[in-house]
């Protein structure tokens, strides 16, 4: 029997949040786990009388690839997701795995080498994503793996999950518009300030954000969301950050991560836990090593760590950095395979500045 809490969220994947139209060529991918939300997005989709195009995979396969593969294929490009890349008009994701440490022991080269390969299709998602040729939205579906990293039973991550996005509302549609409006106040304001400096637990950074603009995240990308987000001068970042969370990244977990910045660049890199892969993912690409992205989380229904970027990243009261990639809607230019984000909290003592005056404190907006 299908939950009707999957067709609501379904429904407000491929209508609300990637605006699906007739004839709209829409790429479906995610696990096989995923079965039950993956049928009623695939549904969703023929109502909306588009063309519903499935990418469906096995659990285990990430893992093989990275253990089995040779150089060369490594750096294989396929021609069919370049083409997917250039004419699929909606892409919606969804995220299950069966062990999310399944990459845990795979060689950081590897990866390294896989991101560095694939970084071209990555930045032409994203370059067709700012010009509004395509829009894409992804989403975690409740599975066992995902629910011990957040220590909650399945009954209760299910929950967590469907609330953060707002499915226990009887119109979902109408709460994303409002988190839409009040960010847009912020937003607003912070198009007008040119330097930006950040105070917390052994961290003070400054970034100069003239010019750039603050994106509004208000569920079209990510499903839940609830952030506020631009990309900073290349080479303006200075200072020291240290998360007080973890990173995750292509399945591993990097823990007391700190990392101090010149002239944009990270120039000082450790952490207590896989250092070794912090660095290598630092030094896959030329643009690895500069942020491409500076957020503020401000989703206030989501206020516990979960291991899960996607959620971790929305936290109402904390900040994240983007090592990598810029988002090209934002202004940013900064090109690079990698896009990981890391949060740090902010709810205890953490400060932002606008050119001089506080405009957040504790982990709240005072604009």
């Amino acid at each position: 029997m299908t939950d009707p809490r999957y067709t609501k969220l379904a429904d407000l994947l491929v209508d609300y949040s990637v605006e699906t139209k007739k004839g709209d060529l829409v790429a479906i991918s995610g696990s096989s786990i995923a079965a039950p939300l993956l049928r009623e997005i695939y549904a969703a989709v023929l109502r909306a009388g588009a063309h519903p195009l499935m990418r469906v995979g096995l659990p285990g396969l990430s893992e093989l690839f990275y253990t089995t593969a040779k150089q060369h294929q490594l750096k294989y490009v396929s021609p069919i997701a370049e083409f997917e890349t250039e004419n699929v008009d909606k892409f919606i994701s969804l995220w299950a795995d069966e062990n999310t440490k399944e990459l845990a022991n795979v060689d950081s080269k590897r990866q390294a080498t896989r991101s560095k390969a694939t970084s071209k299709l990555f930045m032409r998602f994203m370059e067709r994503e700012a010009a509004g040729e395509l829009l894409w939205v992804g989403t975690q579906f409740p599975c066992y793996a995902s629910a011990q990293d957040a220590e909650m039973s399945l009954a209760d991550y299910e929950e967590f999950v469907l609330r953060a996005c707002m499915l226990h509302l009887k119109d979902p549609v109408a709460a994303w518009k409002k988190v839409h409006n009040k960010q847009e106040k912020v937003c607003k304001v912070l198009n007008t300030k040119k330097k930006i400096r950040v105070v917390a637990r052994d961290t003070d950074l400054t970034m100069n954000v003239e010019g750039r603009k603050w994106i509004n995240c208000d569920g079209k990308a990510n499903m839940p969301d609830g952030e506020i987000f631009t990309g900073p001068i290349e080479d303006s970042v200075e200072g020291t950050v240290a998360f007080s969370f973890p990173g995750y990244y292509h399945g591993k977990e990097a823990d007391g991560i700190r990392l101090t910045f010149k002239k944009g660049k990270v120039v000082k890199a450790s952490a207590t836990k896989n250092e070794e892969f912090l660095v290598a993912m630092l030094d896959s690409d030329e643009g690895a090593r500069r942020v491409g992205e500076f957020a503020i989380g401000t989703n206030y229904s989501v206020q516990q760590f979960t291991r899960n970027t996607l959620f971790d990243e929305k936290i109402g009261g904390t900040f994240h950095m983007a090592l990598g990639a810029s988002i090209p809607e934002s202004g940013g230019v900064n090109q690079s395979g990698v896009h990981w984000d890391i949060v740090n909290d902010m709810r205890a003592g953490g400060k932002i500045y606008a050119d001089g005056k506080i405009i957040y404190k504790d982990g709240k907006f005072t604009i």
